[in-house]
């Protein structure tokens, strides 16, 4: 082979290595950014383009896809000073690509910063009830803090969302214990009213008995005295049918005493019904 020949091989390949340096074939969902001389040239966008060889390069190969960003966890003091921990994802995507690459050094680390900044600064302006159950306006709030940023590096936040959101573990603790402290004294104060009604019904029982009692000794005492004239009325000076009766209830008291368990001796008087005329006499002595 001789020098001829081996010219015009280093010549086709350096031909061949020329067009593939002037052929750039960009990828559906990205743009290229090019430089010329180390200074920003031209997007490409997706398709066949063509640059200069040795003069132009692709120094940025960019995405134009949605760009899902997780937002670390981290811990968040609310306005009463509660320690919360919050983590969020952010939907970005890049609309001028030159802006994302010479704007900023990194920008997915410049985007987690600023949403974990702007999430702290709106968390601490709220109470723990309130940042628990706002999950809608904190990401609204997120949102309207971090698009007018970002969209100076050509990126727009398509939204934004709040993972989670939830008290840490020595703030759980303190919570769970709380509650249980609430539900123990709802218990108590349930406990001493149940008691309180129970000795209100019970007074008022004894209350009701009380007065049933005494218009049941009413009762018998106003019978008895009717019971009483009305035996008066009809004995009159007669008074064998009342000896008769009281001899009578005198004998059931005396059986009685000697049935008794406790009654040793039963001692009868020998005149049963001079005793209960003496008895008589004695109810019927005026005082």
């Amino acid at each position: 082979m001789g020098n001829s020949t081996l010219v015009l091989i280093a010549i086709l390949v350096a031909v061949g290595v020329t067009l593939a340096k002037g052929v750039r074939l960009v990828p559906q969902g990205f743009k290229y950014v090019v430089q010329r001389f180390g200074k920003y040239h031209v997007t490409l966008q997706p398709g066949l383009n063509f640059v200069i060889p040795y003069i132009d390069d692709v120094a940025y190969k960019v995405t134009t896809k949605d760009i899902v960003l997780d937002i670390p966890s981290q811990e968040v003091i609310t306005q009463d000073n509660a320690v919360i921990i919050a983590n969020a994802v952010a939907y970005i995507n890049i609309i001028s690509p030159e802006k994302a690459v010479y704007g900023v050094d990194n920008y997915t680390i410049a985007i987690r910063t600023l949403v974990q900044t702007s999430l702290r600064s709106i968390v601490g302006e709220m109470a723990l009830d309130q940042a628990l159950s706002s999950r809608d306006m904190i990401k609204a709030k997120l949102k309207a803090a971090i698009s007018d940023d970002i969209a100076e590096w050509g990126i727009t936040l398509k939204t934004v969302e709040v993972q989670d959101i939830k008290p840490s573990a020595t703030m759980q603790a303190a919570m769970e214990e709380q509650a249980a402290a609430e539900r123990a004294r709802r218990a108590t104060v349930t406990r001493a009213d149940g008691e309180k009604a129970a000795a209100i019904l019970e007074a008022e029982g004894r209350l009701e008995a009380s007065r049933r009692d005494a218009e049941a000794t009413v009762v018998l005492a106003e019978a008895s005295q009717n019971a009483i004239q009305k035996i008066t009325s009809a004995v009159g000076q007669n008074d064998l049918p009342v000896l008769f009766l009281l001899g009578e209830k005198y004998i059931e008291s005396m059986a009685k005493l000697a049935a008794s368990n406790n009654a040793k001796t039963v001692v009868l008087p020998g005149d049963i019904p001079g005793a209960v005329k003496g008895l008589m006499g004695a109810l019927n002595t005026p005082r």
